[in-house]
């Protein structure tokens, strides 16, 4: 490698420099080569090393290290593209130079080649496009890490005011389009890779509640005996609904059902969805119930097998006409109160209402919300669930879709064992009761004298779960010098638990009273 500064000669035959500095060089078909260099001699060696290295690299087939790849994407478009024309530089790389709108275009064409939908391909090219656009992002080069978060939080600011999650949807686009560029090889690195989402649970905007069966009720009742919406009538739409709350189909599968999407003779009868509409993108078969079967076969006799199954309208309209059902029925359930206080109450309530007190709305896929928490309510095991569901990992099934409510949590804690020790008034120091409930006296000893609380608890277990702890009571009876076994025997049979839910066994309580009195003398 030589570098030179070559001289011309003016009008005047006078010989000038050239301000620049060029390399000579031999390529890998030993070709010799020129390239401009820069103004300063040092910088242009340093140039002509770099350039001698991808030559090596390109000889033994070998890719540019980190530093070379960073070293590529920064120099000029024509350099970049001088390399290429002579073969040392791999045209891929090249690519860093093209505006990124053309990146983002080929992106989204690769998303619709690797089978995503055309629908999902679009929106994250969108995405990106526009964060691209309002960075005011040109080339590859220009994307920093800093402008997108300050660009995302102006959008979260008052004046747009998008929420937390369609920020990280953003994010995802941009970081996601970022990937594939270091995996089509037109990007050594991913300037974006170490940025994170915001907390979404600090701006909820659109959670989904379940509905109760009774609100269920009601809203399949009014549907039935409602106008026409959107062209639907009212026993048709009651249909969907309930096809969505027995199955977890979502609005876009129900649109593309056809009358030969169900297999109603079979054993169970099925509905099928086609890959191309279903989420995961495979053909899902899924169960009916019987009780749906036969309302099915009357709707679909008079459909043709092509025909769609039901007249479902796009995504805002449906909207609308859910929620318009919602609010009919709502009316229906708070007129059918027969007091006015009665009706007072149930205005005051968040029955049927399309956002309740936590903010969380009642849309068409609330539904399916509803479906896989009613599953999750009745005991199914969580794997069925999330087959049911068609989830790909049960802490989808189990965290975002199974809605538990204040009235299960209650009753759940309500199955709890009452474990408290029996509460007492403290014995006087003359060691005397002087009228103090006996009982609770001989309790209060016990728990004193009976090493610790916790064995107290369970020498106070209720009479169902005398299978519990049974080793321990027998050892706390020894200790007591009361060697007689009462666990399963009639001593402890003849004491049920008091109100409280404990018990004391009569062999018990002549040890901890003899104890006591005992302790008592001494002090």
């Amino acid at each position: 490698m030589r570098v030179f500064r070559p001289n011309r000669k003016s009008k005047t035959g006078q010989t000038t420099p050239y301000a620049r500095w060029y390399i000579e060089f031999r390529d890998h078909r030993a070709v010799l080569r020129r390239l401009p260099g820069f103004t300063d001699k040092r910088q242009t060696e340093d140039f002509g090393r770099k350039v001698s290295k991808l030559v090596d690299c390109r000889m033994n087939g070998d890719s540019p290290d980190r530093t070379m790849a960073d070293w590529l994407e920064n120099m000029s478009a024509k350099t970049r593209a001088k390399l290429a024309e002579i073969g040392i530089l791999d045209s891929r790389i090249v690519a860093v130079g093209r505006p990124l709108v053309e990146h983002i275009d080929d992106f989204e064409r690769a998303l619709v080649a690797k089978g995503g939908s055309t629908k999902h391909a679009r929106q994250a090219a969108t995405r990106a496009r526009r964060l691209a656009e309002g960075c005011r992002f040109v080339y590859w080069n220009d994307i920093s890490a800093s402008k997108v978060e300050e660009w995302l939080a102006d959008q979260r600011a008052a004046a747009k005011n998008i929420s937390i999650q369609t920020s990280n949807f953003y994010l995802q686009a941009i970081k996601q389009f970022a990937r594939w560029m270091v995996r089509d090889r037109r990007a050594s690195s991913s300037p974006l890779s170490h940025l994170q989402g915001q907390n979404v649970a600090l701006d909820r905007r659109h959670d989904r509640r379940a509905l109760s069966v009774e609100e269920l009720r009601w809203l399949l009742e009014a549907t039935e005996r409602g106008p026409e919406r959107a062209g639907i009538r009212g026993a048709e739409r009651r249909l969907v609904y309930l096809l969505a709350v027995e199955t977890g189909l979502r609005a876009n599968e129900i649109r593309s059902l056809k009358a030969s999407s169900f297999d109603l003779s079979g054993k169970p009868a099925t509905v099928t969805i086609e890959a191309a509409y279903s989420k995961r993108r495979r053909q899902d078969v899924v169960p009916l119930r019987p009780q749906l079967v036969q309302r099915l076969r009357e709707h679909l006799a008079v459909r043709l097998p092509e025909a769609p199954a039901f007249t479902m309208p796009n995504k805002d309209r449906l909207a609308h006409v859910i929620r318009a059902d919602l609010k009919a029925a709502r009316e229906a359930w708070v007129k059918s109160a027969r007091a006015a206080p009665e009706r007072s109450r149930r205005e005051a309530t968040a029955f049927l209402a399309y956002r309740d007190e936590s903010g969380r709305v009642a849309d068409f896929h609330c539904l399916r919300h509803t479906f896989i928490t009613n599953l999750a309510n009745s005991g199914v095991h969580p794997k069925v669930a999330q087959t049911l569901a068609r989830h790909s990992t049960i802490t989808l099934t189990m965290d975002r879709y199974s809605h538990s409510v204040w009235e299960d949590l209650g009753d759940a804690l309500a199955g709890l064992p009452d474990v408290g020790c029996p509460a007492a008034e403290p014995l006087r120091a003359t060691g005397t009761t002087d009228g103090v409930d006996a009982a609770a006296s001989v309790a209060f000893c016990v728990a004193r004298n009976g090493a610790e609380c916790n064995s107290s608890v369970q020498l106070c277990a209720v009479s169902g779960d005398r299978a519990v702890g049974n080793a321990e009571r027998k050892k706390t009876l020894e200790n007591t010098g009361n060697s007689q076994e009462i666990i399963g025997g009639s001593a402890w049979e003849s004491n049920p638990p008091d109100t409280r839910g404990t018990c004391v066994p009569t062999v018990l309580k002549t040890a901890a009273t003899t104890r006591c009195a005992s302790t008592s003398a001494r002090g």
